[in-house]
């Protein structure tokens, strides 16, 4: 049975010495918008989800080759693993399919190459399935400092061809002094009829969220400089919701140290739920 009820939600975390999502058109330096507040894109939010997924044993489509669990070298051959899609030629079908295959299908959508019957029209096109679950990016609560090091990326290497060691390679390490950011996620019922997304699954987001971070130390990112503050989850009593997503996200007040004030919403009590 697929998702009964609508549901919204927020997630609070800090970042302190971190790069929490590098922008690579600009020298990987954190993201901000004009008015320096800082950014994590929805895409990277959802590359954390769909690990924390991965840990907890759930089958994923999109992974990243540095943090997966299987051999596929693309998206086309894990795809092609999947002996039911190899045969199947109905679009309607072949979409269930893979919702049931893989989690983040069904929780976040994804587009598929897909090639029909020679004698249908719509012979090689597309299959886009639509996700119930969205997400939005994250923005720091006030403009964020960002403090930028001069790094030796390379340590001095013997040139076979000349015998001579070559010069260090250097480079430049960014990093967000400290700061708070929020973002925030929905989960559309309707869409959820067409996907299976169903109230269980809801229930493996919500319990990956207070530890979004865990398992997700880098360089950029060291251990512990990457904390979820506080994860708000409202769940509404209908399909369609008593509230607008909207109103419901600005019910919630977060200062720059984190602390939350959440307005009342008559018949909606969140449920907040400490990090991990």
């Amino acid at each position: 049975m697929s998702l009964q009820k609508k549901i919204d939600f927020a997630v609070v975390f800090k970042v302190e010495n971190a790069n929490p999502n590098g922008d690579p058109l600009g020298g990987n330096r954190p993201r901000a918008d004009f008015e320096e507040l800082g950014e994590v894109s929805d895409v990277c939010l959802k590359r954390k989800i769909r690990n924390r997924l991965l840990d907890s044993g759930e089958s994923i489509f999109v992974q990243s080759d540095d943090y997966k669990n299987d051999d596929a070298k693309s998206l086309k051959d894990r795809a092609d693993k999947v002996e039911a899609l190899k045969k199947e030629k109905d679009k309607e079908k072949y979409a269930s399919i893979a919702c049931k295959t893989w989690f983040d299908v069904r929780a976040f959508g994804q587009i598929f190459a897909f090639k029909g019957k020679k004698e249908d029209s719509g012979s090689g096109v597309s299959i886009g399935i639509r996700g119930p679950v969205s997400i939005q990016t994250a923005f720091s609560k006030e403009p964020v400092e960002i403090i930028s090091t001069q790094i030796t990326k390379s340590v001095n290497a013997e040139s076979t061809e000349t015998g001579k060691k070559s010069s260090d390679t250097m480079g430049t390490k960014h990093r967000v002094k400290h700061a708070v950011y929020v973002f925030y996620g929905a989960m559309n019922p309707q869409l959820a009829e067409k996907t299976s997304f169903s109230d269980d699954d809801a229930q493996k987001i919500k319990a990956v969220l207070p530890r979004l971070f865990e398992n997700d130390e880098s360089s950029a990112r060291p251990a512990g400089s990457m904390e979820i503050l506080k994860v708000i989850w409202w769940q509404h009593n209908s399909k369609l919701g008593q509230y607008s997503s909207a109103k419901v996200h600005k019910s919630l007040e977060v200062d720059n140290n984190g602390e939350i004030k959440i307005s009342e919403l008559k018949d909606l009590k969140p449920e907040i739920i400490e990090g991990y």
